[in-house]
């Protein structure tokens, strides 16, 4: 690991809810608890890769948050993803996905660094 992953790091990543993230047995077009947790992985994925070396990458160990208003397609979610703890090579970050004021989801989400 390089060492610039340190307590503190944000990332975050505005993403537009597409109709194929609506879950299919629902008649309105809103974003899913599955493809919100794939955005929360991708934002903390994406947002720590450039601070790894060349043949490191992370992996998604644990997903706690919750899913507690809806998202209507072709509105924006704002994903939000701050480390709280560094434990060698396990990265903790607290999340937050918002639409404008509203709180969509909160909690945590591990990541792993492996390679190198």
């Amino acid at each position: 690991m390089s060492g610039a992953i340190e307590v503190g790091f944000t990332t975050s990543e505005t993403h537009r809810v597409t109709d194929e993230m609506s879950p299919p047995h629902l008649p309105n077009k809103v974003l899913s608890t599955p493809d919100m947790v794939r955005l929360i992985e991708g934002t903390c994925l994406f947002g720590v890769q450039p601070l790894l070396e060349e043949n490191q990458t992370t992996v998604g160990i644990h997903i706690c948050v919750s899913h507690q208003a809806a998202v209507s397609s072709g509105e924006d979610v704002l994903v939000t993803g701050e480390i709280n703890e560094v434990d060698r090579r396990r990265l903790v970050f607290d999340i937050k996905v918002t639409h404008g004021d509203t709180l969509i989801s909160e909690g945590t989400h591990q990541r792993f660094i492996v390679g190198g």
